[in-house]
């Protein structure tokens, strides 16, 4: 018995079966809706994050630690023209605050003109060399503390004082401070001493020096 047979070629004699349609160019309405909604998702991420980023760097900048850059060399040899220091605000205040600390503070009233610093810069940053209620005054280029003479190791060899310190009794809640360029410096010989409640925080890294980063402790 025969079986069925199969044909070795295709039959040409009937209508061609109609052809697949191409496929669109144009993504659908609801592709595109797709599409938009995940650019609008990214976008508002991408939104969050910079203003999380935003909020932590001026939680950090007001309450942590904040850069500075310097401006004159009235701290020289500590710092120097272009330096970049870090001031520690959340592990400062007045109460640990020691004398030899360098600390940054708003520009007293009395140096409205900025004779020795530079005249825009609305923070200067000085050493503190007498705390509330101690007495101080120069002898020769050496600062006399409650009578007795600083040693102060940060001051290269020979310094010259420059202009002199009268005796004189630091107030409550004030603070005496000066450059370590002493001879080119303006500080409370000039214009008094300063606030306590001036004074934004401890210097305690140089991280900029030379046109390049480094760190140093201060």
């Amino acid at each position: 018995m025969s079986g069925p047979t199969v044909d070795a070629e295709p039959d040409l004699s009937g209508d061609a079966p109609p052809a697949a349609d191409a496929p669109s160019l144009d993504p659908s309405p609801s592709r595109r809706r797709r599409r938009t909604g995940r650019a609008r998702r990214l976008a508002i991420e991408w939104a969050a994050i910079l203003l999380a980023a935003a909020a932590l760097a001026l939680v950090l900048r007001t309450y942590v630690v904040q850069a500075f850059y310097v401006p004159s060399g009235s701290m020289e040899p500590t710092l120097q023209v272009g330096d970049r220091i870090l001031v520690d605000k959340i592990g400062f205040s007045l109460s640990t605050l020691r004398d030899g600390d360098v600390v940054v503070f708003a520009r007293p009233p009395g140096d409205v003109a900025g004779v020795c610093d530079d005249p825009t810069a609305a923070d200067l940053v000085k050493r503190v060399v007498a705390l509330p209620g101690q007495t101080i005054r120069s002898v020769g280029s050496s600062i006399v503390v409650d009578g007795v003479r600083q040693p102060e190791p940060y001051l290269p060899p020979g310094t010259v004082l420059g202009r002199r310190v009268p005796f004189q009794r630091v107030p409550p809640g004030r603070y005496y401070v000066m450059g370590d360029n002493r001879s080119q410096s303006c500080d409370s010989r000039y214009w008094g001493t300063i606030k306590g409640s001036t004074i934004v925080g401890r210097v305690f890294a140089v991280v900029w020096r030379h046109g390049r980063p480094t760190y140093r402790g201060v």
